[in-house]
């Protein structure tokens, strides 16, 4: 007999990192994302066509471009005209008109699972905001999930952020407090604010070679036969056994990309298959990095300077470009170690994010920081290149996500 599949509602779906997980269990299935930028948008319908077998049409329809603060709008379709204007070419009319509802139609809906985007309460981005990111209005789209919640009732909900979450205090009330009173008020129990550092996680202990700490609320409805504790043991026990993978689990076998001889244009890498020969892998190009970068990046890596004072590391960036900062500015990564967390920063530069093979001079490219992610090997980015660095380090690992998914389902089968 087949297993029964559980539907779920993607929010703040990105390019589809958590979507990912869950549908590679084959145990899932997927009614509708939501995110609200374009290049993310078109990566998650393309994934849905080239991998899962969606018509074109489904996925426009499935994977909707709409900002999510506009809840009402979103779940009862009616757009307003400026609505229409803005989002008009990018969704199916009937979305447009219905909403989720609309879409979902009888479907019942067993899980909502999402991350409002972290950076108003990761603790880099208060440190480096004059307000503390006090006024940032992403501290409160917590909200627009809980909107989504009330309105199509599932039994359990996955509400997945970055740990700075658990210190972030908004308008100087801890936000935990808010998102555990959100929650309560529409009949659904969560962790405490007191329990709620009891689910911070690290992906790395879920065969992801990458730390990467992330609080995980469940939530489950307060007429629901579950335990919560038993949804948390549950997932827990998908923790790998067999130890942390490195970064040369994850782009080891990745063509290196060695810097053309100086008398070639300033910038160029050649993609050297005679060592690690493979077939072809897209998005795997290096940033074109100057000669004073290589030269910093090769010594960074051959003297292992991760580990010299922060105060060396600040001094050093003033030897080297005459810029004053108060932060470290680079780090190579170790092949025999986990990767540091993948960030959206890398959009910017890659200089936090050195190749361990000295001789590349480089940062990663978008292939490897997909691969440190998880990411399939042809999962294809769609947009700019700072953009696919932007939605793989906003994204959660596919592994991790494939862990929570499992976890659930196995709980979800023993209640039934």
């Amino acid at each position: 007999m087949s297993k029964k599949k559980y539907t779920f509602i993607d929010l703040f779906a990105g390019c589809g990192g958590l979507s990912e997980g869950f549908l590679q269990t084959g145990r899932y299935e997927a009614l509708a994302h939501v995110e609200w930028e374009k290049p993310m948008v078109e990566t998650l319908r393309h994934r849905l066509v080239a991998k899962w077998g969606e018509t074109v049409e489904e996925a426009k329809r499935k994977v909707i471009l709409f900002d999510i603060q506009k809840t009402d709008e979103l779940i009862n379709g009616l757009w307003s005209d400026e609505a229409n204007a803005k989002y008009g070419l990018q969704n199916s009319d009937d979305v447009k008109t219905t909403g989720l509802k609309g879409l979902i139609g009888k479907k019942h809906v067993d899980l909502i699972i999402g991350g409002p985007p972290c950076q108003a309460y990761s603790i880099h981005g208060r440190a480096t905001d004059k307000d503390s990111m006090n006024n940032d209005y992403r501290n409160f789209l917590f909200e627009s999930f809980c909107k989504v919640v009330d309105a199509f009732r599932p039994e359990i909900f996955v509400f997945e952020n970055v740990g700075g979450l658990l210190s972030a205090k908004p308008g100087g009330i801890p936000v935990r407090n808010r998102i555990y009173d959100a929650f309560t008020n529409i009949g659904y129990q969560i962790r405490t604010p007191e329990e709620m550092p009891l689910a911070l996680y690290d992906a790395v202990n879920f065969n992801v070679p990458q730390h990467r700490p992330r609080v995980i609320i469940l939530g489950i409805r307060h007429d629901s036969k579950l335990e919560l504790d038993d949804l948390y043991k549950s997932i827990e026990k998908e923790q790998n056994l067999k130890g942390e993978l490195t970064v040369r689990d994850a782009i080891g076998q990745l063509p290196a990309l060695y810097p053309l001889p100086k008398q070639v244009k300033e910038g160029r890498y050649l993609r050297s298959h005679q060592l690690n020969p493979q077939p072809d892998i897209t998005q795997h190009e290096a940033r074109n990095h100057g000669s004073r970068e290589r030269s910093i990046f090769k010594e960074w890596v051959e003297k292992n300077m991760n580990h010299i004072s922060h105060q060396a590391m600040i001094d050093y960036y003033f030897e080297k470009t005459g810029h004053k900062t108060l932060y470290q500015k680079y780090k190579s990564l170790e092949w025999d170690k986990p990767s540091h967390t993948i960030v959206a920063h890398l959009s910017k530069d890659g200089y936090m994010f050195i190749h361990p093979d000295s001789e590349q001079q480089r940062s990663i490219t978008i292939r490897e920081a997909a691969c440190l992610m998880t990411f399939p090997i042809d999962y294809q980015f769609l947009g700019s290149t700072p953009y696919n660095y932007k939605m793989i380090g906003n994204a959660v690992p596919v592994n991790f996500a494939s862990a929570i998914a499992r976890g659930l389902y196995k709980a979800l089968d023993k209640k039934k």
